[in-house]
């Protein structure tokens, strides 16, 4: 679904229902921006909207109707000249610094409920399998 833009007339006499109807248009997902004109009652409503379900939403609130639906294009995107990246040299680390210099060492959210500093998780691995008998 492409981006929409929906022209609706509202009869909004009230500050309370042109509220009610903000907080309507704003609750659908894919509503990207809303502009009202309080003199004509004209609400305009730009993004991937359902437009029938957004009116008959707004019918429960105040009279509302489809004035003009519209496809909006997305902005044309000018190609910029890329100059050539260099190579990137290899960074040098003198002195890596590990994350667990010091098993005693306070390590915040690591184990903060255990008392035993943590372990390194092992496994072991046997390179050849006993032949398993069953007798």
């Amino acid at each position: 679904m492409t981006a929409q833009k929906s022209v609706l007339q509202l009869s909004v006499h009230e500050e309370r229902i042109r509220k009610k109807a903000w907080k309507t248009v704003s609750k659908f997902s894919g509503v990207t921006s809303i502009a009202m004109d309080d003199k004509t009652g004209k609400m305009t409503v730009v993004g991937e909207v359902d437009v029938p379900k957004l009116v008959k939403k707004l019918r429960k609130i105040c009279t509302a109707d489809i004035v003009s639906v519209e496809v909006v294009k997305p902005p044309e995107k000018k190609e910029e000249k890329k100059e050539p990246e260099k190579p990137k040299q290899p960074e040098v680390i003198a002195h890596p610094v590990t994350y667990w210099n010091n098993q005693y060492q306070y390590h915040p959210a690591s184990y903060a409920s255990s008392y035993y500093p943590p372990s390194g998780y092992s496994r072991v691995v046997v390179e050849e399998p006993r032949p398993c008998v069953i007798m």
